[in-house]
């Protein structure tokens, strides 16, 4: 009988596609894929350590994981960034593990799978620098796929770290990325999401510039891509090519995501971001007279943040009106420069603006969203909800939603509808952050 593989992933849709590629590997190298812990012979945990939550949440995942060594479960492996980062010390406290393994190891799973079920307690964390890609596993609905155009950063941002964790920034060479997706597409995938630490930044590391807009019309070109969705571009890289890319192509959705993590000009200078107060609201005025939605994410509580910063961004959100949004407090993580700069602020005060922010933002999407009725969006059908014997009910999302972090629209018909298709929806209700419409017939 084939040795049973679980995998619990963990983290971002990065690390989401480095664990897609790992099920492949392991699948190709005749394991079977369980999707319940309790029928795996072997638990890989594929971990995130961008901020003390997440090392947390993945050392409660692999204690929890553990409980099945009682049962049925041989051995667990720890896969990702936790393995990269801090590889040595969970090797010596988390004895739980049977393998501990950084974040390019993904091609030799196989074999260590296969090493730990022969007995044998190994740290894998030696190769630093490589790009993680190859044939997939989807873990999401059929027709939508995250397509990793890089890895790695090289911004250095006072608070992250990442750089420590995935080193320099590193493009997927482009024909590389567009044969993935061509691929993909052949297996039904009509949405790309393309991610990476930065995808403004694409291209630059081979090219000597940046090459997104050029590898949109490359993927534009893929007969069956429906949608391509762009999430973590840099505010100071979202130039005038790339919006007009935006506006101009018909299968780039109107909707680019930009962590700007604040707009005030100190908080932006401590945190060694690019972009200034002034060349942010310059662009999220360019944006919105294109038609383009916004999500974001702001940082609440950095080291010098005070009532009037909070003010500030208040401000930018009541009049920028930003689609999706959202707030983290400041975390304070040993080895990035911010953990040492002076004016930390306390715990409370940063979970409080927090609260305060959401305030603000719900009032701006509750806005944005009654303001959505009555109009017709293209919408892609996510999934099945009910039947109430004249009505379907269908889970699907409009150019704004990105799947899993934003909002949704709930969708009624008198016929099925295709999971995976399109329609044309008229909104007839808004919820807090959700909508709901009618298929035009």
């Amino acid at each position: 009988m084939k040795t049973k593989v679980g995998v619990v992933s963990l983290g971002c849709d990065k690390n989401r596609v480095d664990t897609e590629v790992m099920l492949a590997n392991l699948a190709a190298g005749g394991y079977e894929i369980v999707s319940e812990p309790s029928e795996a012979d072997v638990i890989i945990v594929n971990t995130c350590a961008f901020l003390e939550s997440a090392r947390k949440e993945a050392i409660e995942t692999v204690l929890e994981m553990a409980r099945y060594k009682t049962s049925h479960c041989k051995k667990i492996i720890v896969t990702g960034c936790l393995g990269q980062k801090y590889g040595d010390e969970l090797f010596d406290e988390l004895t739980e593990a049977d393998a501990i393994v950084g974040a390019y190891e993904y091609g030799n799973i196989c074999e260590i799978v296969r090493s730990a079920l022969d007995g044998e307690r190994k740290l894998y964390n030696g190769c630093d620098n490589g790009l993680t890609f190859g044939e997939r596993v989807l873990t999401t609905a059929p027709h939508v796929a995250y397509l990793k155009i890089a890895d790695g950063c090289n911004n250095f941002c006072t608070y992250c770290l990442i750089p420590y964790i995935r080193g320099r920034y590193r493009s997927v060479p482009m024909e590389k990325a567009v044969a993935q997706a061509r691929q993909l597409a052949s297996r039904g995938v009509k949405e790309l999401i393309l991610v990476a630490q930065d995808t403004t930044r694409y291209g630059q590391d081979i090219y000597g510039r940046p090459r997104l807009a050029e590898l949109l019309r490359e993927l534009s070109q893929i007969e069956g891509i429906r949608w391509i969705r762009l999430l973590y571009c840099y505010p100071e890289l979202t130039n005038d090519e790339l919006i007009d890319e935006i506006v101009a192509n018909h299968k780039i959705v109107n909707y680019v995501d930009i962590p700007l993590q604040h707009v005030n000009d100190e908080l932006l200078r401590r945190m060694n971001r690019r972009s200034d107060g002034k060349s942010i609201r310059e662009l999220f005025g360019k944006l919105s007279a294109k038609g383009i939605a916004v999500r974001s994410t702001f940082i609440c509580g950095f080291p010098g943040e005070t009532e009037e910063t909070v003010d500030e961004l208040k401000q930018f959100l009541r009049q920028y009106k930003l689609r999706n949004v959202g707030f983290f407090a400041y975390s304070r993580e040993e080895g990035t420069v911010a953990a040492g700069f002076d004016r930390q602020v306390a715990n409370r005060t940063k979970e409080r603006y927090v609260r305060e922010m959401y305030k603000v933002q719900r009032a701006v999407a509750e806005q944005l969203n009654r303001e959505d009725i009555g109009k017709l969006y293209e919408c892609v059908i996510d999934g099945f909800e009910d039947f109430d014997g004249e009505y379907y009910f269908y889970k699907g999302r409009t150019y704004f939603m990105t799947p899993e972090i934003d909002g949704a629209i709930y969708i009624a018909s008198r016929s099925p509808l295709d999971v995976g298709g399109f329609y044309n929806v008229r909104v007839n209700g808004a919820q807090e952050y959700d909508l709901s419409g009618d298929v035009e017939e």
